[in-house]
């Protein structure tokens, strides 16, 4: 059986519609930049930790794009359960903490990088409808 990791996840996009994603330290794929809650937090409370811890940036705005799942990128057996919003972000975006590398991508190609399975299978679809 499955154990699930429960996360809230931003869809950063930049003027020219491309999409801020992030890789950890000591993995391979791509993913939304966020994390998992803690004790007590609620969805934007998380997230507005998240993006600050991770990318120095502080959160403005988020609207819920929706909720998704799919296997862990990085966590054998493990599925991914989070919550996805379209976030407004203001200040300087930089690597930080666990973060080794940013990438912008265009949603409707992006490229060769190794991306988690969340965003090829759940999220990048749902932006291109929306």
């Amino acid at each position: 059986m499955s154990r699930v990791l429960d996360i809230v996840t931003a869809v950063i996009r930049d003027q020219d519609g491309r999409m801020l994603l992030v890789r950890k330290r000591g993995t391979t794929a791509f993913m939304k930049p966020g994390g998992k809650r803690d004790a007590g937090e609620d969805d934007l409370t998380t997230l507005a930790r998240e993006l600050n811890e991770e990318l120095g940036c502080g959160l403005v705005h988020a609207e819920l794009l929706g909720h998704f799942s799919a296997p862990a990128a990085n966590e054998a057996g493990f599925t991914v359960q989070s919550a996805t919003y379209l976030a407004t972000v203001e200040g300087a975006i930089a690597a930080r903490a666990e973060i080794e590398e940013l990438a912008w991508i265009d949603p409707a190609a992006p490229g060769e990088l190794r991306l988690a399975p969340l965003l090829t299978e759940q999220v990048l679809p749902a932006l291109l409808r929306a």
